[in-house]
């Protein structure tokens, strides 16, 4: 920070962002120089006896030490210059835009300079009679080592320039029409760079919708404020030490009032007084087929080495040439896809009565299964498994959402919502379901998913319900943002949500993140570290967690004296005066998650217990929709997301309990 000016223009770096590069380049740079200084002692005297070029020869050398001189001690100026201050404290860095300015312009001479060097090594211009094996190595590797170098730094410049950095597009003073048109110029940057990185997705209506959507999005999240990309993650960094200080003083005040929240390890008291169809054997025996429709690439991801045998031994050779007992759509040949489902889920062909997976943007894989263990007839749905996945997930203005059953005025997930519309369309379209019920007329009907899988699975519930009232959703690790408070409610009528540990996907919304930006701005305010160390200490906390000194040496003193307080002018302004961009809200209605949400947690080991090697051992509570509405950086909040985990947390819950039973036979399990 700031973000750097160079040129009339504002770069996508900013000027505590030179270190690391900077440090990288001069170790380059060093090594050059003293391969280039062994050269020139060896090779120069012998240039005065060559017959044509040797003046070339040493105008090379000469000069060529000469700049790699200047530029390392160019480096060394900028390291010094970039590491200075806070990420807020601009006045240290305030000569780094020049310096800057002066390497870049540096690079003209340079390439003239290598431009001799590709003659001397390239080009039978320069003839001499003495002939030195390592200079002549030396040169031609360096000569095409530099070219590289070149390009890489005009592609980095081609990388960090900002699009909408024009001080055209950036007044000072706030201006209706002039934020319409920041809003139209980021959107249609956005717009553009998902045209051409993910070109290869199908360009049709949808498609557009969704990149339009998502480009809005990314618009309203940070336009009209002065972050870098480097930012973002020095925030995310500094996030976690926040919210770890704040868990240690929140644990603290609820030891001291004894209001911990009351997790358990009994599954029996866990579920007591619930309906029978809300079951943690149940969430254990649909979770598996909601890891099934993964397919392929899950069983190569678990299983790295034997994964091809298991897929070989369920796979159907040649399947397109063959009678189909099983409908299958989108796999390949040999239907790998359903080999995977197969393998995962322990499922005979047979019972697989349907199986799509065709993945585009709002169109979801899928498997309808008859599940002759629980007389019921499921709906397994994929979660996110691909950039498709992703712009589906990230289209999430809210939609309407009408239907016999539903609460009136009920908003959801844009994107979930239209899946399930074209699941629905896909089953009636294909009489799947009635075709099922007329085989096993006595069965119920089950809908799961993980993910986006599940949020999909709670809204085709909704749509399905009128048809088929005693339908029930498992659904695992369902997104935040998915459907208004009111229907939110409803859903635990038929629907139950199991999450795991610090399950970030639980957590997310669009006011949520947005929140959470807000946090970021003040956490990036107060300080007090260069943006380097901040990064070098976040490395460190990936290894080895965070350190309790860093909770407080982290950060500015909240009230500093007069004496020591920074000037305003030396200070980086996040957010010039007239942006609104901590009020602004990309839509108006918050969206909860749903269902009864059963929360199982990793229990919180003793010292005892750490030294032990001991696996994991977990406890459950259930929460409600509010207790997600804040969005955590957490070491876990990817890894618990993954379906594998949930499972396994799930089967080690059913384990332990299993155990109690065989210990003291008198406790029962539901």
């Amino acid at each position: 920070m700031p973000a750097l000016t160079l040129f009339g223009r504002k770069w996508l770096a900013g000027t505590d962002d030179m270190v690391f590069p900077s440090l990288i380049e001069l170790f380059i740079r060093l090594l050059w120089l003293s391969l280039i200084g062994v050269a020139t002692c060896r090779y120069y005297n012998a240039t005065f006896n060559c017959t044509s070029g040797g003046e070339l020869i040493r105008t090379y050398l000469i000069g060529k030490l000469t700049f790699l001189v200047i530029v390392c001690l160019l480096l060394v100026i900028i390291i010094n210059r970039s590491a200075q201050g806070s990420i807020v404290d601009v006045h240290a860095r305030r000569h780094v835009p020049k310096l800057m300015a002066i390497k870049i312009i540096l690079l003209v001479p340079e390439v003239g300079w290598n431009i001799v060097g590709s003659i001397w090594a390239y080009m039978n211009v320069i003839h001499c009679n003495d002939y030195d094996h390592y200079t002549h190595t030396a040169i031609n590797v360096l000569v095409c080592l530099d070219w590289i170098l070149y390009a890489l730094a005009v592609f980095t410049l081609f990388m960090v320039i900002d699009p909408i950095g024009s001080v055209k597009l950036r007044g000072s003073q706030p201006d209706l029409t002039l934020d319409s048109l920041r809003h139209r110029k980021v959107t249609s940057v956005w717009l553009r760079r998902f045209r051409w990185v993910f070109c290869w997705i199908i360009r049709d209506k949808q498609s557009h919708e969704a990149f339009t959507q998502v480009a809005g999005l990314l618009s309203s999240m940070f336009r009209d404020t002065d972050l870098v990309p480097s930012d973002v993650i020095a925030g995310f960094v500094l996030l976690r030490v926040k919210q770890k200080r704040e868990s240690r003083e929140q644990r603290r005040i609820e030891l001291m009032a004894e209001q911990r929240l009351k997790y358990t390890t009994d599954v029996k008291e866990a579920f007591c007084g619930l309906p029978s169809w809300m079951s943690l054997e149940k969430a254990a025996h649909y979770m598996k087929f909601s890891l099934s429709t993964y397919g392929c690439p899950l069983i190569m991801f678990l299983h790295c080495f034997t994964g091809i045998f298991k897929l070989l031994a369920n796979s159907t050779c040649c399947a397109c040439f063959r009678s189909k007992p099983t409908l299958v759509r989108g796999d390949n040949c040999c239907w790998c896809n359903l080999a995977g489902v197969k393998a995962i889920s322990k499922l005979s062909e047979k019972d697989i009565l349907y199986a799509s997976f065709k993945n585009h943007i709002f169109e979801l894989p899928f498997v309808v299964i008859a599940d002759h263990k629980t007389s019921s007839i499921v709906i397994a749905v994929r979660g996110s498994m691909s950039m498709r996945d992703v712009f589906t997930d990230l289209t999430a203005l809210p939609e309407k959402l009408e239907g016999e059953g539903i609460p009136p005025d009920t908003l959801a997930h844009k994107g979930m919502v239209m899946c399930a519309l074209t699941l629905k369309k896909n089953l009636e379209d294909n009489n799947i379901l009635e075709k099922a019920f007329s085989t096993f007329p006595e069965y119920n009907l089950v809908l799961t998913g993980h993910s986006l899988g599940a949020g999909t699975s709670i809204i085709l519930g909704f749509l399905l319900r009128p048809i088929y009232p005693n339908l029930k959703v498992y659904a695992f690790a369902t997104p935040g943002g998915l459907i208004t408070k009111k229907a939110s409610e409803e859903t635990e009528q038929f629907v139950m949500t199991v999450g795991l540990g610090d399950d970030f996907i639980m957590r997310l919304s669009v006011h949520n993140f947005e929140d959470l930006r807000t946090q970021m701005f003040n956490v990036l305010q107060s300080c007090r570290l260069p943006k380097y160390r901040v990064f070098l200490n976040g490395f460190g906390y990936a290894l080895f967690g965070v350190p309790t000194r860093d909770l407080e040496s982290t950060w500015r003193n909240d009230r500093p004296t007069p004496r020591f307080r920074t000037p305003e002018h030396q200070r980086r302004v996040l957010i010039p005066p007239h942006s609104d961009v901590m009020s602004r809200r990309y839509m108006r209605n918050q969206l909860y998650s749903a269902g009864r949400i059963l929360h199982i947690a990793p229990k919180r080991k003793t010292k005892d217990d750490k030294r032990s090697e001991d696996d994991e051992t977990y406890e459950m509570r259930w929460l409600t929709p509010d207790d997600f509405l804040e969005l955590r950086i957490m070491p876990r909040m990817l890894l618990d997301h993954l379906p594998h985990n949930l499972l396994k947390a799930i089967n080690t819950v059913l384990e332990e309990q299993r155990t109690e039973i065989l210990d003291f036979p008198q406790v029962k399990i539901i």
